[in-house]
C-alpha cells in the first residue's frame, strides 16, 4: 500500500515523463494501483483538505490511469480528450505534488473524455467548467506536463499556507 510519503514532489524527474498505456498485461495490477491512488488521495484530503483526483504517475506508476472521487470513484484508463472547446477560462490551479503552490492557468471550458473504465468497457463523458479543468490537469500528468508549465506568465504563482 502506497502512502502520502510515496507521492512524487515537484522536481522529481518522473513527473515529466510521458506515461505508457495500460494494457492487457497490466490488468492484474489495476486493483492495487486504484487502491493506492484512493489511499493517497484520502491522506492528502486529511492533511490539506483538498484533492478531487490523482494521476498514476504522481505515485510513480507510469501508466495512463486517473482516479477521481468527488461523489463516487471513477477510474479513467487510457483517457483521450476530444472536442476541446474554443472557450477558455482562467483559474488558480493546485496540485498534490506541490500543495503549497497555486498556479494561474487557462483551461478549456468544456471537453469530451473517452476512456476505458475499470472493467475495460469504453466510456465517453462530456465535461464542463470545474470537471473539465480537473481532467485537463490530471490528463497533463499522463503526458509529463505540470500546471507550472502552463502558467499564464511569470507572475502566475502564489503560495498557499495551511495552518
Amino acid at each position: 500500500m502506497k502512502h502520502l510519503s510515496d507521492l512524487l514532489l515537484l522536481g522529481d524527474p518522473r513527473l515529466y515523463e510521458v506515461c505508457a498505456p495500460v494494457n492487457e498485461q497490466d490488468k492484474p495490477f489495476l486493483h492495487e494501483w486504484i487502491a493506492d491512488l484512493h489511499h493517497v488521495m484520502t491522506e492528502i484530503r486529511a492533511k490539506y483538505n483538498f484533492g478531487r483526483a490523482i494521476a498514476a504517475p504522481q505515485l510513480g506508476i507510469m501508466k495512463r490511469l486517473i482516479y477521481m472521487n468527488i461523489d463516487k470513484p471513477v477510474v479513467f484508463i487510457n483517457p483521450q480528450l476530444t472536442n476541446l472547446s474554443e472557450e477558455m477560462f482562467e483559474l488558480w490551479d493546485d496540485c498534490m505534488s506541490f500543495p503549497h503552490l497555486l498556479v494561474r492557468v487557462k483551461r478549456h471550458k468544456a471537453l469530451t473524455i473517452q476512456y476505458l473504465d475499470e472493467n475495460f468497457v469504453p466510456q465517453s463523458w462530456q465535461l464542463s467548467d470545474a470537471l473539465s479543468e480537473l481532467l485537463q490537469h490530471e490528463y497533463d500528468h499522463l503526458d509529463g506536463i505540470l500546471c507550472t508549465m502552463r502558467a499564464i506568465d511569470n507572475q502566475s504563482f502564489t503560495y498557499r499556507n495551511f495552518s
